[in-house]
Order: structure tokens, then C-alpha cells, then sequence
């Protein structure tokens, strides 16, 4: 087939090798445009487009799809269909009716559960049992248009950032047999009923909840691994927690219990198992605690 991709993060990689190596005509990439990262501040492609330069393909990278040029521009491609992975813009209705098949997208979950930005930190935040990917047709809606295909998976113990790896493979190869043979995956309306909204993550979500409950201060710290980090602070200094687990005590919410850094709950309470200190690389608690003692009795925030 003929077609555009168009996504950003690490997440929509694997998708664009998929359609690569099944022998599509990638007409073009759409990336959202290069930022500055690092200590230089240096201007920085999108995993995406640096891949599809690696590919070989031409990239565009638009900061908007809302003017009509180019609208024109898109028409122009005369594509069987676009194919989207996190791309981080809205398309308009003039890109969504452009290609001959629409627009298919990859999200990363079981819709119509979690629709929106951040399907899989939401998922692990409100204790889903399983969460999965969608392979839907878009239409003006957020994440509202017909279903062609759909993978679960359980979460377990599992991070975002492990769950998220797997979704972006099993999405890579469910969008290849979706074009391999369209016809095998007719279109299923998405049901209203169960229908959430996952929105976008705000850094101070990360903070740590010790009010909460101990299951639901460790679902934080799966969540937010690897970005934006779970934290909690401690004389004005920020410690990130990579990896906790549940301990059976009680106390103040937020006080450490004792020398092995057992921080209370709202109810039970939680021990890091992997973490770090501002700066400093991440480390098993046993090596943190030898040069980072936090005292039994004081009170986190």
C-alpha cells in the first residue's frame, strides 16, 4: 500500500519498521519537529525521524496540520491510507478524510478503556488487571472511532515503561496484518459503556502519596518508571524511586520506620528497592543506604 506514518516517540518505531519490512511505499514520515534535550541544548529528532532518515525517508515535521497548504500538500500524496503511532498532534478533518482507507492508529490500550494520552500509566494507576493495544480507525473523536483489532496483556509488576515496549512490538505487528489483508478486520463500533479518559501525565502526579495506601503509593512508582520518575523529598532534596515493594507495618504516612528505610503509608507500607538521589545514579537500597542514611522517625513529604 501507499502510505504516510506519523508518530513521535520510541513507542511508534517498531510500527514504522513493520511497515519497512512488509514492502509498503512510505510516501512520507510526519514527526513532531526536532527539540533541544541535553547539556549542549542541542536540537534533537524524534526517535521517529531519526529513524526514518536511517530508512532513508523523507520526514516532515509541521508544528500544526491546521493550514490548508498543508491539507493540499497531504491530498497530494494520493495515499491508500495514513497509519498513526503517537504522534502528538491533532488531524484535522481534511487529513482524516485525505487518504483512500483513512487513517489507522495504534493506541495502547483495550478500548474504549483509557482513550487519551496517557493509556498505560492510567491503567497502572487505577489497578487494571490487564491493559492492551487498539488498532482503530480515527475519526473527529479522541480515540472514539471503530476498532479493526485488539491484543491484551496482563500488568502484573510490570512498569510503564516495560508494558509500553510490549505494546509498541504486539501494535508494530497487529498494524501489518491489519494492511496485509484489510478485509479480515472489520470495523467494530467502540461501546460507550466503560469508556475512561486517560489524560496527559503532569509532572507532580509523581510526587509520592504516602497518604494513599501502600498498593496504591507502588502502582505510582510502576507508573511514572521511567519518566517523569517517582519522588519523594527529603530536606529540600528530591529522591526518585525506581522500583518499591509493599511491606506489612503501619505509622505516620510518610514517616520512615526504622534503618532499612520502610517509609509508612496511609495504610501498610512501602520499602525502595531501586532508587536514587539527585545527581547521583540509581542504586539498590542496600548501596544507597550505606552513603545515604535517612533516619528512623523522620517524616517524608
Amino acid at each position: 500500500m501507499r502510505l504516510a506514518f506519523m508518530g513521535t516517540p520510541d513507542f511508534a518505531v517498531p510500527t514504522l519498521n513493520a511497515l519497512h519490512e512488509a514492502g509498503h511505499d512510505i510516501a512520507t514520515v510526519y514527526s513532531q519537529p526536532p527539540r533541544r534535550a541535553g547539556r549542549g541544548r542541542k536540537l534533537t529528532p524524534t526517535p521517529v525521524h531519526a529513524r526514518a532518515e536511517e530508512l532513508g525517508l523523507e520526514v516532515r515535521t509541521p508544528v500544526s496540520l491546521k493550514n490548508a497548504d498543508e491539507h493540499a500538500w497531504f491530498a497530494r500524496l494520493e495515499l491508500d491510507v495514513a497509519v498513526v503511532a503517537a504522534y502528538g498532534l491533532i488531524l484535522p478533518q481534511a487529513i482524516l478524510d485525505a487518504p483512500r482507507l483513512g487513517c489507522l492508529n495504534v493506541h495502547g490500550s483495550l478500548l474504549p478503556r483509557w482513550r487519551g494520552a496517557a493509556p498505560v500509566q492510567r491503567a497502572i494507576l487505577a489497578g487494571d488487571a490487564e491493559t492492551g493495544v487498539t488498532i482503530m480507525q480515527m475519526d473527529a473523536g479522541l480515540d472514539t472511532g471503530p476498532m479493526l483489532a485488539m491484543a491484551a496483556t496482563p500488568i502484573a509488576d510490570r512498569t510503564a515503561g516495560e508494558i509500553a515496549d510490549e505494546l509498541a512490538v504486539r501494535g508494530a505487528a497487529l498494524m501489518a496484518e491489519v494492511l496485509a489483508s484489510p478485509r479480515d478486520f472489520p470495523r467494530e463500533k467502540q461501546p460507550e459503556h466503560g469508556a475512561t479518559y486517560a489524560g496527559k501525565i503532569d509532572k507532580a502526579e509523581a510526587r509520592l502519596d504516602f497518604k494513599a495506601a501502600a498498593n496504591a503509593v507502588e502502582r505510582q512508582v510502576r507508573a511514572f518508571n521511567p519518566a517523569p520518575g517517582a519522588f519523594f523529598e527529603n530536606g529540600g532534596e528530591r529522591y526518585r524511586v525506581h522500583a518499591a515493594r509493599i511491606v506489612d507495618r503501619e505509622g505516620a504516612a510518610g514517616e520512615v520506620l526504622d534503618e532499612g528505610l520502610t517509609i509508612a503509608c496511609g495504610s501498610g507500607a512501602i520499602r525502595p528497592t531501586l532508587i536514587q538521589r539527585a545527581g547521583k545514579p540509581a542504586m539498590a537500597l542496600d548501596d544507597f543506604l550505606r552513603g545515604n542514611a535517612i533516619s528512623s522517625g523522620t517524616l517524608l513529604g
